[in-house]
């Protein structure tokens, strides 16, 4: 039996197998029989790219008129750092993993009603969160009194704290048992990183109810994702750079005899992503984390914000094979680790006292680097495992410009003397553009069933001559 057809039948097993006779019945069934359910980056890649739209669009009202922003503990600052981390980029994240290590591990995909459940959960955690200020202030309210303030922030809070960290939790719960069976556990590092993740997401919960400012967690979430982009990029890389490669050998190979070959392979040689630069690189950005958490503002940051600069710019080292690499896709995640690189060479900068503030490193990393990243992802990954060959039409550039134009501008707001607010609602609509693009040509991909012919999750495959593949 194929990997194919075990997803399809996996899949078709959490819905129709022995003793689900009642289940059929109920509307939770129904709902994981429908195609947006049959694989996890179906739902969560929508999502991903509603919710960037969504919170962004809330943003901006805040910035430009005024606009009341869901209240919750810490401010509209706090909320808008926490929706684009633990929503935005966790259901990301959520879609990335629940794909590929079926993939990874060649294990059956996840059950649809598994899926729906995560999926369930993660909105369930977004409501209680956009709604914990109300609860909390009308709980003050009957309550009062200073001890009445504590007792009202833990009413209004908790519900969002469970769901939130339960979803965490329940990712990490999903994956791991795969990822530790795999006999070679190549891809543990998926793991780790959701693991640290889900601490991120506890800590960021437990300092409100605590009533503590709870930022800190945000930037330990931030520090995870950017290992995570690192992980998930360097995997996706592998593809994209090789597929370029071949492309460009198959121009200018005529292959008339076994000299020009080899002459060709030595001019064109293939792509990897290494292990050591990698690992470097991860661990880099690891200690920056932990020392910004430890001794935030301390110039010692800023030397490791610069070491971490200096790994991400030798894992660029990999990606130099010629002409290649300026092909569309090839191209759009080599920017991702300039981003990257470039974020914390500013983080570092402005611990060491250069005249720029640290939001402008860290929104590199947020909006650009993250961002960039899981635009490709949704491109790439999602796609494909939609069943349709990689979009070249030219809405991919086009949001692709805007997150990065959307990155420097807001980069450019923490500069000295620059009109940040201007910036910042600049920054907002070009990263509205960006994911409004990416929500229009893909969200009908992903709720549809597929039409060449695939089973389940797998890649795209070539249709048959008679068949056809939409746009």
């Amino acid at each position: 039996m194929s990997m194919g057809d075990r997803t399809m039948n996996a899949g078709r097993g959490a819905v129709t197998g022995k003793g689900a006779g009642n289940a059929q019945s109920g509307w939770s069934a129904r709902l994981a029989a429908r195609p947006l359910f049959m694989c996890g980056f179906r739902p969560f890649f929508l999502l991903t790219a509603l919710h960037a739209v969504l919170v962004l669009l809330a943003w901006g009202g805040f910035l430009g008129f005024g606009l009341a922003l869901p209240a919750v503990a810490g401010g509209p600052f706090v909320w808008h750092a926490h929706e684009l981390m633990f929503g935005f980029g966790l259901a990301a994240v959520a879609g990335f993993v629940l794909t590929a290590v079926p993939e990874f591990t060649a294990t059956p995909a996840f059950a649809p009603r598994v899926v729906l459940r995560l999926v369930l959960l993660w909105l369930a955690a977004r409501a209680a969160f956009w709604l914990s200020g109300g609860l909390a202030a009308v709980a003050e309210s009957w309550l009062g009194g200073e001890e009445g303030q504590a007792v009202a922030r833990w009413i209004g809070h908790l519900p969002a704290a469970l769901l939130e960290i339960g979803f965490a939790c329940a990712l990490l719960a999903a994956v791991a048992p795969r990822l530790w069976r795999d006999p070679e556990r190549r891809h543990l590092g998926f793991q780790w990183g959701l693991a640290a993740m889900a601490m991120a997401v506890a800590g960021f919960h437990l300092d409100v109810l605590r009533g503590e400012y709870p930022m800190r967690w945000v930037l330990v979430g931030l520090g995870v994702m950017m290992t995570l982009v690192v992980v998930a990029m360097s995997r996706i890389s592998m593809r994209v750079m090789n597929d370029a490669l071949d492309a460009a050998r198959a121009r200018r190979l005529p292959a008339h005899t076994l000299r020009r070959d080899e002459e060709a392979e030595l001019e064109l040689p293939s792509y990897r992503a290494r292990p050591p630069r990698r690992n470097l690189a991860i661990a880099a950005i690891a200690v920056h984390t932990v020392a910004e958490y430890l001794l935030p503002g301390s110039p010692i940051t800023g030397w490791l914000g610069l070491g971490a600069a200096a790994a991400v710019f030798n894992l660029l080292n990999d990606w130099h094979v010629g002409r290649a690499l300026f092909t569309r896709w090839a191209f759009l995640l080599y920017a991702v680790y300039w981003l990257l690189a470039l974020g914390y060479l500013l983080l570092g900068l402005a611990r060491l006292g250069a005249p720029l503030a640290p939001s402008a490193g860290t929104h590199l990393l947020a909006i650009g680097a993250m961002g960039l990243s899981i635009l490709a992802v949704l491109c790439i990954a999602g796609r494909t495992h939609a069943g349709y060959p990689l979009d070249e039409r030219p809405w991919v550039g086009a949001a692709a410009v805007s997150i990065v134009l959307a990155a420097l501008l807001r980069a450019a707001a923490g500069l000295p003397d620059m009109p940040a607010s201007a910036l910042q609602l600049l920054a907002t609509l070009a990263w509205i553009t960006a994911f409004a693009l990416a929500a229009w040509r893909l969200g009908v991909l992903f709720v549809a069933a597929r039409v060449d012919g695939g089973a389940g999750c797998e890649e795209y495959h070539a249709p048959r001559a008679a068949e056809a593949v939409p746009p």
